[in-house]
């Protein structure tokens, strides 16, 4: 086999969902998390129960006040950088949902046998933006079209996906897709390949946090790598 026809059969394998019976079987204990956002101060993760537990998202509870979002487009480095920057987001944190293997790795999820995407938890203060706000800008700052890939990066990990935490924000991602697939269409794009479902209802339903060296990493690092291939494109009014 040439070295070309076995790049290609290792990108067939990265970019081919695994089946839940075949996923890596992972671990009980969660990665260990910081207790504050490095950039804006707050906690990463909502307060637990009163078993101590995080619900069964596992992002803890939010309270009345703010709502949650969980977004992939890619690198999540490049992804959580651009929402920390946003006014009226009071919180994100890196992680991997979509998949099966409970508290994977980073080095477990880019065997793409976990099943998982990359992807960026935003907390944010509805009196200060709105979902609607948020949701169009992860639609412009990423390719939705490129389908198990960001430019360069390959692999299931890297798909784009829309996780809401309840059927409103499912309605309003898909609505939005729909808003925008005509002037991707009109501007040779193909179809948005976005996956768009409630969190409970990708994967086993849970947001795993990543380990603390990919938290806030572009911060840690600014010249850090950044996976942004934007089409360039906006929505109109």
């Amino acid at each position: 086999m040439s070295i070309f026809d076995r790049l290609l059969a290792a990108s067939a394998v990265k970019t081919a969902m695994v089946p839940r019976d075949k996923a890596l079987p992972g671990r009980d204990t969660p990665m260990p998390l910081r207790d504050k956002h490095l950039v804006l101060g707050h906690p990463m993760r909502g307060a637990a129960d009163a078993d101590g537990g995080f619900g069964p998202a596992g992002i803890g509870d939010w309270g009345d006040g703010l709502e949650a979002v969980v977004l992939a487009g890619g690198c999540f480095w490049g992804v959580e950088e651009i929402f920390w920057q946003q006014p009226g987001v009071y919180t994100t944190a890196v992680g991997y949902a979509g998949g099966y293997t409970p508290n994977p790795t980073y080095e477990e999820t880019c065997t793409a046998q976990t099943g998982h995407t990359e992807s960026v938890l935003v907390v944010f203060d509805p009196t200060q933006t709105s979902l609607k706000t948020l949701i169009e800008l992860f639609f412009t700052s990423h390719d939705p079209t490129q389908e198990m890939r960001q430019g360069n990066d390959i692999g299931t990990q890297y798909r784009s996906a829309v996780y809401g935490l309840d059927d409103e924000a499912t309605r309003l991602a898909v609505a939005t897709a729909e808003r925008f697939q005509p002037t991707l269409t009109a501007a040779g794009y193909g179809s948005i390949s976005t996956e768009i479902v409630p969190l409970a209802d990708a994967g086993d339903g849970h947001f795993y946090y990543a380990e603390d060296v990919h938290q806030q990493y572009l911060y840690k690092n600014p010249n850090g790598y950044r996976c942004h291939v934007s089409t360039g494109l906006a929505f109109g009014a």
